[in-house]
């Protein structure tokens, strides 16, 4: 499978075997009593990267941010920040600062007290901190709201706040807990641009924390895919999503359909696979696998075809089978096709015309087929 890059933008300190981590998490593990919440965890963090830790509730990647920050200490291992070891550092003397997903607003205070706030505890000087809100009212856009309260501003104003707030005291790194969380769906994609946005002009070092998958695929350079208080992968999101290296994170990115079989022949970097579904799978492989060797295929909705007619070569990567459920999404259609063996795949198709002279029909017999690049193997 060819390399995928990060396609946003030409940044990949990661990729450069001379570039130093700016964060840099060395065997670190967290218990609380009998339970590992992160298990003996080593990641890397660079300057200026768009950082996302990704995973399902009780994974590990909060407890992983609240270290950092310094709300939590490591049981054992080491957290490195721009050359310095953490280890009994207080949050307050931390280079760091988080936004948490309730915001934690002072209710009392106007927003530009709000913002203001952190920079009066550490003594900044009046007309410093007035010029400093001041850029960051102009920087979130927020400048004709500076005498209004939380309770008088919308969930999005209320969260550029939050985010300016995090900002005043220019810390090294800024970390945010669940962030969007509280915005609706449309808010949510908008603010999404913006942060992204905001944390490029400003050269600044994000790490989100987060469930959402799609946030985490929009914003991210790099995302930490997390499963009990271990990272599973560490890829930009165009390879977490098309070459997954594991099973757990095929299937969590996502909508995929997995096929199961065991190796027929493999030779010349290809490899054919007979599957569970009944038909046989051919697609290129980087190892040469046993023959009668158990492996899984990966494949997306969006890279299944879906036709009336057979494919020219029906003997490979195709089978036929019944639509069973037609959902209509408006920029997309997506079929459910249930196979001869009762086994139920998703293909997705875009609707790039308004109108379909000759629409499927529930119940129809079709084809379902796939190029032999579409799909990646699976070994655990």
């Amino acid at each position: 499978m060819k390399s995928l890059g990060n396609i946003r933008r030409a940044f990949a300190p990661w990729s450069d075997p001379s570039a130093k981590p700016f964060i840099a998490f060395k065997n670190v593990t967290k218990r609380f009593g009998h339970f590992t919440a992160v298990n003996d965890l080593s990641l890397n963090i660079y300057h200026r990267e768009f950082f996302a830790l990704l995973g399902a509730s009780g994974c590990g990647k909060s407890t992983l941010l609240r270290m950092l920050a310094g709300f939590e200490q490591p049981t054992s291992g080491e957290i490195i920040l721009d050359g310095t070891d953490l280890s009994g550092t207080p949050p307050y003397k931390r280079p760091v600062n988080m936004m948490f997903q309730s915001y934690a607003l002072f209710p009392h205070m106007t927003v530009e007290k709000n913002i203001a706030f952190g920079l009066k505890q550490d003594g900044m000087p009046k007309d410093e901190m007035v010029e400093r809100v001041s850029q960051m009212l102009k920087l979130v856009k927020l400048e004709q709201f500076a005498s209004r309260k939380p309770n008088q501003l919308s969930g999005g104003q209320r969260q550029r706040v939050a985010l300016a707030r995090s900002l005043a005291k220019r810390p090294k790194v800024l970390l945010l807990d669940e962030p969007l969380g509280a915005l609706d769906k449309k808010l949510r994609e908008e603010t999404q641009f913006e942060l992204m946005d905001l944390q490029q002009s400003l050269g600044l070092t994000f790490v989100v924390v987060t469930h959402d998958q799609e946030e985490a695929m929009t914003m991210a350079d790099r995302i930490a895919v997390m499963s009990h208080g271990k990272v599973v992968q560490v890829a930009t999101p165009a390879e977490i999503y098309e070459a997954p290296n594991c099973r757990f994170v095929a299937d969590f990115i996502g909508d995929v359909n997995i096929f199961d079989g065991k190796v027929t022949t493999a030779s010349n970097g290809a490899v054919e696979i007979a599957v569970d579904s009944g038909f046989t799978v051919r697609t290129a492989s980087s190892g040469a696998p046993a023959v009668g060797s158990a492996l899984g295929f990966a494949i997306r909705p969006e890279k299944l075809r879906v036709t009336r007619a057979a494919p020219a070569n029906a003997s490979i990567n195709a089978t036929k089978g019944e639509l069973w459920d037609i959902g209509y999404l408006g920029d997309m259609t997506v079929f459910h096709v249930r196979l001869p063996n009762g086994n139920v795949v998703k293909a997705s198709s875009l609707n790039a015309q308004r109108t379909v002279d000759d629409p499927f029909t529930y119940d129809q017999e079709v084809w379902v087929s796939f190029d032999e690049d579409s799909g990646v193997l699976l070994r655990d």
